[in-house]
């Protein structure tokens, strides 16, 4: 039987759910060939069929199935017990809020300071559960959302190499960058929407979901500005602005065009549009300007843009409310690129420097 994206009436209880059932799914598929009382194995199955109350009783159930002889399902609940964790945490509405940032942060928050080995099982657990979701819901009209989870650009992994700092375009690569956006050949039709999109999220580092999800009613022009409201990851509320001069051609040109649908970036068919679009934009921008990075998605313009914010401001509060992260830890990772206080490491040995 399948079931709505958001069954439950609340968050919290729908990824519960979602998480009970993809463990009964594992408790029925994984090798039983050394459970021994298939009696207590079944009263579990059929305690799952009933719903648990909280994360800690799905874990408990978990726990007795490996004690009946089942192989393998510690491998699943712990790293899902990691996850409620962390998304009950973010005060989401609903699980559509999850998106692949949200899980890369999860995995590198979770994992750091764990072997690879085990950095693989956490990716393989999250990758397994997504899917899961993805073949199992569907509305009262037939149709399902889907996420799509691929996590390939997550850096967590790579043995000795550790984890990777954020990739982002140096001031040469900015200007082959902004060059391209207005040169790069795209369908009439798309021109000035592809140069509005892209131009939003470097200029404003919003997240490639928030673009997609503005609404027009959501902009505001004042004083030379351009005002965005953004509702960001647990729909939480914040602006972004931009200068109107970078954008008002584009703006203006795609407005006369786009038709009536609320979203500001849609489709010919009035659809909202994907980020596997948005990458099919960005390579092509990047390929006309030559420029290849080891990772080339949208994100890559939210961490130029964050970078140059804070090498030019030096203030970590300000970078953590334009980028709209909930704790200033997560901003703190662009203060590594801060080359004029990383100096002053290179005088600590002039005492003795000859």
């Amino acid at each position: 039987m399948r079931y709505p994206i958001d069954f439950l009436t609340s968050f919290d209880q729908t990824l519960l759910f979602w998480m009970e059932r993809f463990i009964k799914l594992k408790l029925t598929t994984l090798s039983n060939r050394n459970v021994k009382d298939k009696n207590e194995f079944n009263a579990i199955i059929q305690k799952l069929n009933k719903g648990v109350k909280n994360i800690n009783e799905l874990k408990k159930l978990s726990k007795e199935a490996r004690q009946c002889g089942l192989i393998g399902i510690n491998t699943y609940i712990n790293p899902l017990e990691k996850l409620y964790e962390q998304l009950q945490s973010l005060g989401f509405a609903s699980m559509k809020e999850i998106d692949e940032e949200t899980i890369i942060d999860f995995l590198a928050t979770y994992t750091s300071g764990l072997s690879d080995a085990t950095k693989k099982n956490y990716r393989m657990v999250v990758l397994s559960f997504f899917k899961y979701i993805d073949k199992q819901n569907e509305d009262d009209e037939g149709k399902s959302f889907i996420y799509r989870m691929e996590l390939k650009n997550w850096g967590g992994l790579g043995g000795n190499k550790g984890q990777k700092l954020p990739t982002y375009m140096h001031d040469e690569e900015i200007e082959r960058f902004l060059n391209a956006i207005e040169e790069t050949p795209f369908k009439e039709y798309a021109q000035a929407k592809n140069r509005l999109l892209i131009k939003l999220i470097l200029y404003t580092g919003m997240r490639v979901s928030e673009a997609l999800d503005i609404q027009v009613k959501d902009i505001v022009k004042e004083d030379g500005f351009h005002i965005f409201r953004i509702s960001g990851k647990g729909n939480k509320q914040r602006i972004a602005m931009i200068k109107s001069t970078y954008i008002q051609k584009d703006m203006n040109e795609w407005l006369d065009i786009k038709g009536s649908t609320p979203l500001l970036f849609c489709s010919r068919t009035q659809k909202r549009l994907t980020q596997p679009y948005v990458s099919y934009i960005m390579d092509k921008i990047l390929l006309y300007a030559g420029i290849r990075k080891e990772k080339n998605g949208a994100h890559m313009l939210r961490h130029t843009f964050a970078t140059r914010l804070y090498q030019k401001n030096h203030d970590l509060i300000l970078v953590q409310e334009a980028l709209g992260h909930a704790d200033l830890n997560t901003s703190r990772i662009y203060t590594h690129f801060d080359k004029e206080r990383l100096k002053a490491a290179t005088s600590v040995m002039d005492d003795f420097a000859k």
